[in-house]
């Protein structure tokens, strides 16, 4: 069972080539037992592709999580900003 939640968005923006690209990462439990990894990318505002990979357990699951998310640290994306509310 999940010890803590394994939820990520990154985007990676380069306004000077026109890039603007999110990837989304989750650990969840499938119905049947098995833990899932799900992976979504795409550019920023449209729906994007998604895959998911199926593991017999959780370990096997974060550590291509932790994998993938090392590669796309490498590749330049990084954790969305928080947004400023102004105070009224």
């Amino acid at each position: 069972m999940i010890t803590q939640p394994y939820h990520l968005y990154i985007e990676r923006i380069a306004p000077e080539t026109n890039m603007a690209r999110f990837y989304a990462l989750a650990v969840q439990p499938t119905l049947f037992g098995e833990m899932s990894l799900i992976r979504a990318w795409g550019r920023i505002g449209t729906r994007g592709q998604q895959m998911v990979h199926l593991f017999d357990n959780e370990s096997q699951a974060i550590n291509l999580f932790l994998d993938v998310l090392c590669e796309k640290r490498k590749r330049g994306y990084r954790p969305k900003r928080p947004v400023d509310i102004p105070r009224i």
